[in-house]
């Protein structure tokens, strides 16, 4: 007799409420036709909206683990699953003009957003490979189809190709790596993993294996060298969709880094730590020098993502001290308020992009910015504050998130890193203040008024001054970083 032990769903929850909203945002679009379109992004928002209410008032710090294991709710999980909520809330509200007036809001771009919502909450929430896997295909299948949602566009297509056939040669050896680590482990759970490890034992194999993991681990973050997807998708994508791509799934990629570097292979830590300080130190520079050459705002950005994504990695690398746990509570939530600040400033960017574009144009040269100031001082005035804090100037949300990742750096004794960080930061300036200075010291080629909907214009406001606010009172976000990293912290001291 099988005796059938029913999981635990309740840490679940949040997921299980967004695959229900799915199914009956598919159905609501499928019976309401094209004519009620706003049906479907209004169930999307409150689905959201839902998600958000369920997992703030289920948050309690606790760790719970169900489904056998393979997922982990923590307060990690929790407080990194509501800033997803924001950054897509965002997304959609940014980019609904920009659908409408190309139709292509149509319902199944919001059911390709909640699929790939739900496979970054499971990739944030994952405690085993099967897990992490599964949730992370979800989430690619569901971009490849989002960046080319506009079957008219040959440029979307392509990407589209591109992104396909890189995403899933990375997948194969993520997918290579996590098999050689399971067969000299003999388990999928993560943090079994990471108690295997501890017990010592051959490591030659699970070496091997850390490196295809690694490769993979690197193409979902988007750094050099396996960065080749990022300037094509996010050029050949409709900006609504790249806005999604360059924010929200930051934060899952992230947690993705975190749950299998440092819950389940921090043994090897002395292997993948000199790995990932290779992969940041080229992507802070290729991607700082790559930027310049830019005139399209759309590749500037994209190669700048790989540039902050450089940042965000010598944090996670930082928390690597001969195994000492009390700089891991630093680096970590460094790394993780850095993640956090630039997806806030990408939302900003890219929605910049979607206020000035409208129907059969595209604002995504460098030129289109020209003369802003003159069009509208305020949005002129929101773009710089953007600009300003991606390039890391005082005293903006994206200096201190810098600050913060070369405070850990030093504090791990890499000072050469740091310096060789700071000395590409301020090459990445000038590509930043380019754009001001078209802004603001050049003739507009472009006389029309903006016209945007109430809600993004008052959104993006808000937006621009809370990259502004937060850099002036940033010690709130640092707070709570910290305590969503300790978790990690609590594991590696009880070893």
């Amino acid at each position: 007799m099988i005796n059938f032990v029913m999981p635990d769903l309740y840490p679940a929850s949040a997921e299980i409420f967004i695959l229900i909203m799915a199914c009956v945002v598919l159905l609501v679009d499928l019976f309401a036709g094209a004519g009620q379109r706003w049906a479907a992004y209004l169930l999307t928002q409150l689905t959201l909206a839902g998600c958000f209410a369920i997992t703030f008032f289920t948050l309690d710090g606790q760790v719970v683990l169900t489904f056998g294991s393979m997922f982990i709710d923590d307060l990690f999980a929790d407080l990194l699953k509501l800033a997803l909520y924001i950054a897509v809330t965002v997304v959609l509200i940014y980019g609904r003009t920009y659908l409408a007036v190309r139709n292509l809001d149509r319902g199944e771009y919001y059911l390709l957003v909640l699929f790939a919502t739900l496979g970054m909450m499971v990739m944030i929430s994952a405690n085993s490979f099967l897990s992490l896997y599964l949730g992370l295909e979800l989430l690619a299948l569901s971009l490849y189809a989002l960046v080319a949602i506009d079957r008219d566009s040959a440029r979307a297509t392509e990407a589209a190709m591109k992104y396909f056939v890189l995403g899933a040669m990375a997948s194969g050896m993520l997918l290579y790596g996590m098999s050689m680590i399971y067969g000299a482990t003999g388990t999928l759970d993560i943090f079994e993993v990471g108690q295997r490890l501890a017990t010592g034992g051959g490591k030659t194999v699970l070496v091997f294996g850390l490196v295809f993991l690694v490769a993979g681990l690197a193409f979902k973050l988007g750094v050099v060298p396996f960065h080749m997807w990022i300037p094509d998708v996010y050029h050949g994508a409709p900006t609504a969709v790249t806005l999604f791509i360059g924010s929200a799934t930051k934060l899952a990629a992230f947690a993705m880094a975190m749950r299998l570097l440092v819950m389940g292979l921090f043994d090897l830590s002395e292997h993948w730590q000199s790995m990932l300080m290779i992969l940041a130190a080229l992507s802070i520079a290729l991607g700082n020098l790559a930027a310049i050459a830019q005139t399209n705002l759309k590749r500037m950005l994209a190669y700048s993502a790989i540039s902050h994504m450089g940042f965000m990695l010598l944090g996670l690398l930082s928390g690597v001290v001969g195994g000492d746990p009390r700089y891991t509570l630093n680096a970590y939530s460094s790394a993780m308020f850095y993640v956090v600040s630039y997806v806030l400033m990408s939302l900003g960017a890219f929605g910049m992009i979607l206020l000035l574009s409208r129907a059969g144009f595209e604002a995504e040269r460098l030129e289109d910015f020209k003369g802003l100031n003159k069009r509208s001082p305020w949005f002129a005035a929101v773009m710089m504050i953007l600009m300003f804090s991606m390039a890391g100037m005082p005293f903006f949300i994206g200096f201190f998130a810098k600050f913060a990742v070369l405070q850990a750096v030093v504090a791990a004794g890499y000072l050469w890193l740091a310096v060789f960080a700071v000395m590409f930061s301020l090459v990445g300036a000038f590509y930043y203040l380019r754009v001001v200075k078209l802004m603001y010291f050049d003739a507009p080629t472009d006389d029309s008024p903006i016209e945007a909907p109430t809600d993004m214009r008052f959104l993006l406001s808000g937006n621009g001054l809370a990259v502004a606010l937060i850099g002036a009172m940033p010690e709130k976000v640092m707070e709570y970083c910290i305590y969503a990293s300790y978790p990690f912290y609590a594991y590696l001291a009880a070893r």
